[in-house]
């Protein structure tokens, strides 16, 4: 996203940094251990493309509050990453050992917890249109979750349909991007500004989890942080493999829970042979094309409008 920042470069870097100077007062203080674990998480880093929408869609005239709901919308997005781990086992996030790897279960579950409620803390405090922003960071987070239980029930479930998948990322991934937007938006945008802010961020949303799972089959895994096949280790079905059991039918009857980490490298290989990844990649390039045309029934100026445009496009360039 450095080009977004070039183009905003006489306001945005300076939000983005106070975005991460509030991340890190907000970690900081609570004790060895589990403040310890929230500023290890904090200093993995990521690529706060939420954060980064919020303060986009507020523009270069908002106030702290801004910055505020946009440090909120990381902490809750850092602490499902840091619950995800818990459930899946994962040792790894961003190339570097997870909570629950380092510390255990009981640590992990604290530190996500930690960051939920600091978020709301934060949100609260942000100015007169608290009310507003955390009913919309509550709705996605109850999304959040019903999007995780939704990949709990549908694990080492190879039959599951296309349908289904893109019902689970707009629930586990595109909410809160939608929040983001809507979060950012001061004051309350009414119905078609907000349907079409919405729009724009679901779709962005999509596309990233659409390209983040061709990434798990593609690798490599100094680029992904995470071993290559790790989402068909923990038995989660994503649309390259959906896609290509139907090109391979021999794909729809192996036993994901047999898979270790060679024999998944091996089925990411089957995957990308049927051709399904540039399908998928088409999908995501689709939606961003979707999201940018949203913007065209908002009131935004132009200098957002412009900025978002390239936020959109980012997202497919960082995969290509």
């Amino acid at each position: 996203m450095t080009v977004v920042l070039d183009a905003a470069e006489a306001w945005l870097p300076r939000r983005m940094a106070a975005v991460e100077q509030r991340l890190a007062a907000l970690v900081d203080g609570h004790g060895r251990g589990l403040g310890d674990e929230a500023g290890a998480t904090l200093a993995a880093g990521g690529k706060r493309l939420r954060p980064m929408l919020v303060l986009l869609c507020a523009g270069p005239g908002a106030g702290e509050g801004a910055v505020r709901a946009a440090t909120a919308v990381e902490l809750v997005h850092m602490a499902t990453l840091v619950h995800d781990d818990v459930l899946d086992a994962a040792p790894l996030r961003r190339g570097r050992p997870t909570v629950v790897a380092r510390a255990g279960r009981a640590a992990a579950t604290a530190v996500g917890d930690l960051l939920f409620s600091r978020a709301f803390a934060e949100l609260a405090a942000s100015n007169s249109a608290a009310e507003h922003r955390v009913r919309l960071l509550a709705a996605a987070s109850v999304g959040l979750a019903e999007g995780e239980l939704a990949q709990r029930r549908d694990a080492f479930r190879l039959e599951i349909s296309a349908e289904r998948y893109l019902e689970r990322c707009r629930l586990k991934t595109a909410r809160l991007f939608e929040c983001a937007c809507l979060i950012g938006a001061e004051p309350e945008p009414g119905g078609g500004e907000r349907e079409a802010l919405a729009t724009y961020g679901a779709q962005i949303g999509l596309a990233f989890q659409l390209l983040d799972d061709v990434l798990d089959v593609a690798g490599p895994a100094e680029r992904t942080g995470k071993a290559r096949g790790a989402d068909l280790l923990d038995g989660t079905v994503t649309l390259p493999l959906i896609l290509a059991r139907e090109r391979d039918p021999s794909l729809a009857g192996f036993d994901l829970r047999a898979l270790d980490p060679a024999a998944a490298e091996a089925v990411c290989d089957r995957i990308a042979a049927t051709g399904v990844l540039e399908q998928v990649r088409a999908d995501a390039r689709d939606r961003v094309e979707r999201a940018k045309q949203a913007l065209d029934s908002t009131s935004l100026d132009e200098q957002r409008r412009v900025l978002l445009t390239l936020a959109a496009d980012g997202v497919v360039e960082r995969y290509a």
